[in-house]
């Protein structure tokens, strides 16, 4: 069967972790099925509107290369793809569904209902209005008088459904609730337009969070009432920081947004969150979006929630960096040195020594400041035990160097590490003892991300000679 499912995001902000591994398993499903991955814009709770949030939804989902088949930019059969693009058409079935004993007609207000809530002693709002025939509540909708439509929930027992990660799940119908479904001022919640949008849009297959396993039966209660066949449920379980504390932006946690921000790159980032819940089966953890699309399995989530290991991700990202073409890494380093480089090196041979060496683009500005300054160095750098250098030996190693590398005409990772090997053999010295002191030299740092020759070739030849003289004479 081919599937079809929806990614139906709020437009509230940046694209959560959470969110983004949503629409990403929803994205698998049907394209591992040859189906169809539909965009959909849940925008009815007016309220946490954020200007330019769909525009980030877009941008996020083109980034990471997860291209919708229908949506509010492509249309489609099923459209509107905007929740706010549809009112009609809950007003419509809102109706209905009381026509059908599946709701009710509510003239309480919303201080009313709330005050006979008690959450957490599971003290439900017992509507009065339920007493009211259909007449008596048509006369007073049609006097003028405002009203919600409110969700009736009239059986006793257990709710049974099924899910693809929990199976088969209980839920006492008492301890439902009779929710709003459509408000006062025409708009739908969610609990409402969610069903009627994946019904009418033949949705075959719903992805969401695990919190809503206890909603579910509500929402069956409308499939049933309007004689609909409910979707295939796929609840997953939540992303965590750590084992008490989920993910969450509100506590400062990275968005997609972030960590792009950060130096990961998009493509280590879907990876990664496709493993937050989902195994492969196998040993393999770097996975391409088309190769996700080969082998996901949606019987293979996981129950236990998920911890964000940014370690985990780090190393994978470092992963992708070293896998990318050469130019392509340069052409995103380049967009680094721009922000702290003013002085003119060799970008290229940069770029190849930093390339192997780096975890996130954000690494880059760290591990290269050596270059737009030297920073001030003790001379007991120069002390190492394996090169066999001490200072007295170091400064006698500089002293040789520099003529060599100043009448060397080629100016070249190879001809300088040639250079400095010839300085070596014709004074009796080891090649670490002029090759140490001349990377110290030039970075003034223990450790660094080239060699003596490759950190030259950075610099160019002057700047080079320049760092040298100031330890030479």
């Amino acid at each position: 069967m081919k599937a079809r499912t929806r990614f139906a995001p709020s437009p509230t902000g940046y694209m959560h972790i959470g969110n983004l591994r949503t629409a990403l398993y929803e994205y698998l499903i049907a394209k591992a099925s040859g189906g169809d991955f539909v965009l959909r814009i849940e925008d009815t709770d007016q309220k946490r509107y954020v200007e330019g949030a769909v525009d980030i939804i877009y941008n996020t989902l083109k980034t990471v290369g997860m291209n919708w088949d229908e949506g509010p930019d492509k249309g489609g059969e099923y459209g509107p793809y905007v929740q706010s693009e549809r009112l009609k058409i809950y007003q419509e079935y809102a109706h209905k569904l009381v026509e059908l004993g599946g709701a009710h007609y509510c003239f309480c207000s919303k201080d009313e209902a709330d005050e006979q809530k008690d959450e957490e002693a599971n003290i439900k709002f017992k509507d009065p209005c339920l007493k009211l025939s259909l007449e008596e509540a048509k006369k007073r909708v049609a006097d003028g008088e405002s009203y919600v439509i409110r969700q009736t929930i009239n059986k006793k027992g257990k709710a049974t459904f099924h899910d693809v990660v929990y199976g088969d799940i209980e839920i006492d119908y008492d301890e439902l609730d009779e929710g709003v479904l459509l408000k006062s001022d025409g708009f739908p919640t969610y609990n409402f337009a969610n069903v009627v949008d994946d019904h009418l849009m033949e949705i075959t297959h719903v992805v969401r969070g695990n919190e809503y396993i206890s909603s579910t039966p509500k929402y069956n209660l409308i499939y049933e009432a309007f004689g609909w066949e409910p979707p295939v449920y796929v609840h997953v379980a939540q992303v965590m920081k750590d084992a008490q504390h989920k993910l969450s932006k509100r506590n400062g946690d990275a968005s997609f947004q972030d960590l792009v921000a950060k130096g990961y790159l998009p493509e280590a980032i879907l990876n990664y969150i496709a493993l937050l819940g989902w195994n492969p089966g196998t040993e393999q953890e770097i996975f391409s979006l088309r190769e996700l699309e080969q082998v996901f399995d949606e019987k293979r989530l996981n129950k236990s929630p998920a911890i964000f290991d940014i370690e985990k991700l780090k190393w994978m990202n470092g992963c992708y960096i070293r896998a990318l073409d050469f130019e392509k890494f340069h052409e995103l380093a380049c967009k680094e040195y721009d922000t702290f480089l003013t002085r003119e090196v060799n970008r290229k041979a940069l770029s190849k020594v930093l390339q192997p060496r780096i975890e996130t683009l954000k690494d880059i500005a760290a591990q290269a400041a050596f270059i737009e300054v030297l920073p001030a160095y003790d001379d007991a750098l120069f002390v190492n035990k394996k090169m066999k250098t001490d200072v007295e030996i170091a400064k006698q190693a500089l002293k040789l160097a520099y003529p060599a590398l100043e009448a060397l005409s080629e100016w070249s990772n190879e001809s300088i590490f040639e250079c400095l090997k010839t300085v070596a053999v014709q004074n009796g010295l080891k090649n670490g003892q002029v090759l140490f002191p001349v990377r110290i030299a030039l970075t003034g740092l223990e450790t660094t991300p080239g060699g003596a020759s490759e950190v030259a070739e950075v610099l160019g030849k002057e700047e080079t000679l320049r760092r040298l003289k100031l330890k030479v004479m």
